[in-house]
């Protein structure tokens, strides 16, 4: 896949890999109603694995590409919303927190911080986009936050995700028998297909907008 170089790349490359996600949510969802009973009982459980997988694997990939669209850009950090300048030192702060760093170190990093505003946002550290294998509403504020998006427009979606996609995923997954009723089918997948929309939808009002920039 092309880097997304521009809005249109990235708008492309993120629209293309929810589209081929949400049809296979749906193709899941068409069988499940063409299915007996039983078939529909092992089917719906696969629904909740599939779903919270999508959830997952989208989140992941257009926060990704939202990073690497605005580095392509090469700004300056101080071009740049201050969250930009934050994730840059992140890793090292992290790195520091687990070392035994002498007053040296710690006051090198200090004058990184305060002398970094001219350096050049230029790649993508990939461990600050970290679903932890367990994407709760927790672990997506943190994801939003290294985006610079507001975490308030998944508030009331909480319980979804915590609850209806990752609890139940991780039953399933550890071979819990947890039921899924077939009342619950268009709940979960036209929520799931929601969330992606709304991530999808915030990065690309901050590519449109450039709201990533310093006003």
């Amino acid at each position: 896949m092309s880097k997304p170089y521009t809005e249109a790349h990235f708008s492309a490359q993120i629209i293309e890999d929810r589209n081929w996600r949400i049809k296979e949510i749906s193709d899941l969802k068409a069988a499940i109603r063409r299915g007996d009973e039983g078939v529909q009982r092992v089917l719906l459980r696969a629904l909740v694995a599939i779903c919270y997988a999508h959830w997952e694997g989208y989140i992941r990939f257009s926060a990704k590409k939202y990073l690497e669209h605005i580095a392509l850009r090469r700004f300056q950090y101080g071009d740049l919303n201050r969250q930009f300048f934050r994730n840059y030192f992140l890793p090292r702060l992290a790195a520091l927190s687990t070392t035994k760093a002498n007053i040296a170190d710690r006051c090198d990093l200090v004058d990184q911080i305060l002398n970094s505003a001219d350096v050049r946002f230029t790649r993508v550290n990939d461990d600050l986009i970290n679903t932890k294998a367990n994407l709760n509403f927790e672990v997506l504020t943190d994801i939003c936050l290294v985006c610079g998006l507001p975490a308030e427009i998944f508030v009331e979606k909480s319980t979804f995700i915590d609850v209806m996609l990752l609890k139940r995923r991780n039953a399933i997954a550890h071979g819990e028998n947890t039921l899924v009723d077939l009342n619950e089918l268009d709940e979960i997948t036209i929520e799931t297909i929601g969330l992606m929309r709304t991530f999808g939808d915030a990065l690309e009002n901050h590519v449109v907008l450039q709201t990533y920039k310093v006003i």
